[in-house]
């Protein structure tokens, strides 16, 4: 029963991470960016909320940790899912994906540069393939004439970073809420700020947003903003780490995949191949860090 439980999370997870991309694609159509990502937030956290008054989770970090809860407002939602959504403008949004599953290897990155964080031959392995392939199939899509532009490229590489440091800041910190606490205030937070940034910067017209673009708005908030969350954390709760860290190798695929086929275009067949490679430097990654837990936690054990 309990690995039932676990492929079906997994399969829930993916296509939810999956089908993200092309929301926001269709959600930045005819929506400006920052108030495209406002709105999102808007749509997720009054659900985010009642969730935590149901359960009776608070809403506000441990004393202490509240100013931090500010950062994470901040810098893990407002300004990185603005830059991700933005960066959709310029970017397929199987590419989109493709650089965002690149995430184990940014976290790994800053847990090198933050938490002095010692490799393995095999980290670096992973870590230098998956570089490697994946500045291949930028470069790759940068020269075939299908719309990608630098500047998204830079804004999803961006979104990534932040989000890998925060991640490991929090580790540091040892900011350790529930996945509820994490999300619903910053969430609200981030929603408000950014819809009245947007509004006073875009100068949106709400006449012009189409109804698709409402809707995938409200996709991206209500349930990838919290179905997806909550099925990513039932997930690692049901999981090992690794088994979870798995969903970076199969939602990209379904991003592309599903682009292929509501816009009848995908990226390059040497973007393509070079997909197998990236897959490989992350599961190298990932499986030697899950190694590399494994036997810290086997040498605490015996200590």
């Amino acid at each position: 029963m309990r690995r039932f439980t676990i492929l079906i999370l997994f399969i829930i997870v993916s296509l939810t991470w999956g089908t993200t991309w092309l929301a926001m694609r269709l959600t930045v159509e005819t929506i400006p960016p920052i108030f495209a990502t406002g709105i999102r937030f808007i749509f997720a956290a009054p659900l985010l909320v009642i969730i935590a008054r149901i359960t009776n989770t608070p809403l506000l970090f441990p004393r202490g940790q509240r100013t931090f809860q500010i950062f994470i407002c901040l810098f893990y939602f407002s300004i990185p899912f603005t830059l991700m959504i933005y960066g959709e403008k310029f970017v397929s949004s199987g590419l989109a994906a493709i650089i965002f599953a690149n995430m184990p290897v940014a976290v790994l990155i800053a847990s090198i540069f933050f938490l002095k964080e010692k490799t393995n031959i095999y980290q670096i392995i992973g870590l230098t393939i998956a570089l490697a392939a994946l500045a291949g199939i930028l470069l790759n899509e940068s020269s075939a004439q299908n719309g990608t532009h630098w500047q998204g490229v830079i804004a999803l590489v961006a979104a990534v970073a932040i989000h890998a440091i925060i991640y490991t800041l929090c580790k540091k910190r040892s900011c350790s809420v529930s996945v509820i606490t994490f999300n619903a205030l910053p969430c609200l937070c981030a929603g408000i700020i950014l819809t009245m940034a947007g509004w006073c910067i875009e100068t949106p017209q709400l006449t012009t947003f189409s109804l698709q673009s409402w809707l995938s708005a409200a996709y991206l908030g209500a349930f990838a903003g919290v179905f997806g969350i909550l099925c990513y954390f039932f997930l690692q709760q049901q999981a090992s780490a690794f088994q979870a860290s798995l969903v970076f190798l199969i939602f990209p695929v379904i991003a592309v995949s599903l682009e292929s086929y509501v816009y009848g275009y995908a990226i390059s067949f040497y973007s393509m191949l070079l997909i197998l490679p990236l897959g490989l430097g992350i599961f190298i990654t990932l499986a030697s860090r899950n190694i590399k837990l494994s036997k810290s936690r086997a040498a605490v054990t015996q200590n």
